[in-house]
C-alpha cells in the first residue's frame, strides 16, 4: 500500500509524503502507481518551474519515498501572495484528486493530511 501524508499549517497545505508501493500490479504494469509517480513529478516541477519556487523533496531511489516540501506555499517564506495560493492550490489539488483515487483503489492507496508546523 502508498500511503501519502499531506502537510499543512494553519489549514494551508505545503508539502507530502508518499511511503511504499501501491501492490496493485507488479512494478512495471502497476497502473496506480505510474498515475501516482506521474503526478507527484507534475507537482514538482510546476512548483519549480511554472511558479520559480524552490521544492525541497527527497525521492529514495531504493524505496521510492518522496517528500516534498514547498516552503514557497506558507506566507513567513515567500512575500507573493499569488505565488503563495498557486502553490498551495497545487498541492490542495493534489490531496483531493488522491482522495478520489482512494474511492476505488482503498486496497493500495491511503490518504490523510496533517496539520504540521513547519521549522525555520
Amino acid at each position: 500500500m502508498t500511503r501519502i501524508t499531506f502537510y499543512k499549517s494553519n489549514g494551508v497545505f505545503y508539502g507530502f509524503e508518499e511511503k511504499g508501493h501501491t501492490g496493485y500490479e507488479e512494478a512495471g504494469r502497476d497502473i496506480l502507481c505510474s498515475a501516482i509517480s506521474a503526478m507527484t513529478m507534475l507537482i514538482i516541477n510546476a512548483i519549480e518551474v511554472s511558479y520559480g519556487s524552490d521544492a525541497d523533496y527527497i525521492i529514495d531511489e531504493e524505496t521510492t519515498d518522496i517528500k516534498l516540501i514547498a516552503r514557497g506555499a506558507l506566507e513567513r517564506f515567500e512575500s507573493d501572495e499569488k505565488k503563495r495560493y498557486a502553490i498551495a492550490g497545487l498541492i490542495l489539488a493534489y490531496y483531493e484528486q488522491l482522495r478520489e483515487l482512494t474511492e476505488e483503489y482503498y486496497e493500495y492507496l491511503s490518504v490523510e493530511a496533517v496539520e504540521r508546523e513547519l521549522a525555520e
